[in-house]
């Protein structure tokens, strides 16, 4: 697969962070095969993890191609972007499309990222994953490997304004493959939603104590941390798609009384 602009934008982006003083810290970036069908699955804190993620495979030589939604897409500047790195559309009405392209890349021998949560988690910790990512590791025959970012969050994220003020830690951690078979989706997705919560675990407990003292807004509840609880996070996930359809509602109103 062709990459005119990728390389460019890896470079764009790592001279972005030596300009904001950031300190990446990576581990388990061997479980990362340099050849082959491989599927990323990792945490969604942020807005710019598609950006990070792509690191674990940085030392691998390996770019990756995201799944991202459609919005992103039919932006008029971020949509020729992600087109030309091969990121790949999701409409999240009918997955099947994505779902087929996945799996093409994968079996082509491409390096795929997935959000197995799909969206933002304002708590910060792991809320419920779709089973997709199995189904499409297993469809293709490749290994999974958990992924987890932190410190993303700190950068950009939902309900805070940016910060792009310098010398954050930004920690990407990497887990052993899993191999789903397709057999048992659930199962397996349970499987690989517990292995990522142990590596949030351990890269929480690793990250820099001065960076996350306890009342920090970036640090989840069940770490102390001012973040809301995950039960607090679902009913603000509610209000903000009951406030978007309004909006979308309010548009079309606005769209037929001009008529």
């Amino acid at each position: 697969m062709r990459d005119l602009t990728y390389p460019s934008i890896i470079t764009t982006a790592k001279v972005g962070f030596k300009a904001l003083g950031l300190r990446i810290t990576m581990t388990g970036t061997e479980h990362v095969p340099r050849k082959g069908g491989v599927l990323l699955a990792c945490n969604h804190i942020g807005y710019a993890d598609f950006i990070f993620g792509g690191l674990a495979a940085n030392p691998s030589n390996r770019k990756v191609r995201f799944m991202a939604k459609r919005e992103i897409f039919d932006h008029s500047i971020a949509g020729p972007v992600m087109r030309s790195m091969h990121h790949i559309r999701v409409d999240r009405g009918d997955g099947i499309e994505s779902f087929r392209e996945a799996v093409r890349y994968l079996r082509e021998g491409e390096a795929v990222g997935i959000f197995p949560e799909a969206t933002i988690s304002r708590a910060f910790e792991l809320k419920e994953f779709k089973s997709g990512a199995v189904r499409i590791a297993a469809e293709a025959g490749v290994p999974v490997l958990p992924v987890i970012m932190w410190g993303t969050h700190r950068l950009l994220t939902k309900d805070h304004p940016r910060d792009l003020s310098r010398g954050k830690t930004i920690a990407l951690a990497v887990g052993d493959p899993l191999h789903p078979t397709g057999a048992d989706p659930v199962g397996e997705t349970a499987e690989l939603k517990a292995a990522m919560s142990s590596l949030l675990d351990e890269t929480i407990g690793a990250y820099p104590d001065e960076e996350q003292p306890p009342g920090s807004w970036w640090l989840p509840a069940s770490y102390g941390g001012s973040a809301p609880t995950l039960a607090e996070a679902v009913d603000l996930d509610a209000a903000e798609k009951r406030e978007r359809a309004a909006k979308r509602a309010a548009k079309r109103a606005e769209k037929r009384s001009k008529r």
